[in-house]
């Protein structure tokens, strides 16, 4: 196994670091290697904003579904995937004089424009934590930022053609985070196919979150089993209604 491999399969997600900056030298290696990411027809679809303002970080922490340490994490990035910087140049090219004749027809950017710059925005973001990981720097993904949409493009200052996909909060691990144990994971046989998808029956369901069991030893009032306490803190929690309001938000905006 190569060295690259290896930090790859030991990272774990880092909410807790150790009250010392980044130096500057390595957030820029990590942005430089962030901008070779792959990007579809190399547009660079998307903008990162560095938070570095703490009242921001503060405000942050608390939209996100109430997470403390995003305020307290030496470096936060907010990845964008950004439509209106591509757009614009559309506009300065005088795309409207080819409207005017014919040669081309009206767009504005859509859903479809708005997924293709949500995946360059995400292997962007984790072209960051892995080289980051490479300098020993923690990083924990942030999806919360999908929440209060309104409140977060104010405080941003998020132009139309823009939505806030994730945030990323990095750092030096503390001693407890670095020995803390790696959490499990799937089996691959349960979830990469071959040719065509395969939905699991109940036994398999069972056994595919069982890596789950050994981390979750109480449920929540009411859940007799561990898709229940799931059910409630999860996927019909508060903040996933939310999200689900603060997303629908961001679509009808963009629309």
């Amino acid at each position: 196994m190569n060295e690259t491999i290896d930090r790859l399969m030991q990272r774990k997600s880092v909410r807790s670091y150790r009250a010392e900056p980044i130096p500057e030298n390595d957030r820029r290696a990590i942005l430089e290697a962030m901008r070779r990411a792959p990007t579809a027809g190399n547009q660079t679809l998307y903008s990162v904003i560095q938070v570095e303002d703490q009242a921001q970080k503060e405000y942050l922490a608390e939209s996100c579904d109430h997470q403390p340490f995003i305020a307290e994490a030496p470096w936060v990035l907010v990845f964008l995937a950004d439509q209106q910087r591509m757009y614009d140049y559309l506009l300065a090219s005088d795309i409207q004089s080819l409207v005017a004749d014919g040669t081309a027809r009206a767009a504005k950017p859509r859903e479809g424009d708005l997924l293709l710059a949500c995946c360059d925005a995400l292997i962007a973001a984790h072209t960051a934590v892995t080289a980051a990981e490479s300098l020993g720097i923690g990083s924990c993904y942030i999806g919360d930022i999908l929440e209060n949409y309104e409140s977060v493009r104010d405080l941003l200052s998020l132009p139309a053609y823009t939505l806030p996909i994730t945030l990323i909060t990095f750092g030096y691990p503390t001693e407890q985070q670095r020995n803390r144990p790696l959490p499990g994971r799937m089996g691959l046989d349960q979830f990469v196919f071959t040719g065509s998808y395969r939905r699991l029956n109940n036994t398999e369901l069972k056994e595919l979150y069982g890596y789950n069991e050994t981390r979750q030893t109480r449920y929540l009032p009411g859940a007799k089993n561990l898709g229940q306490h799931t059910y409630i803190r999860k996927f019909s929690s508060d903040f996933m209604r939310e999200m689900r309001r603060s997303v629908q938000e961001m679509l009808e905006n963009w629309r």
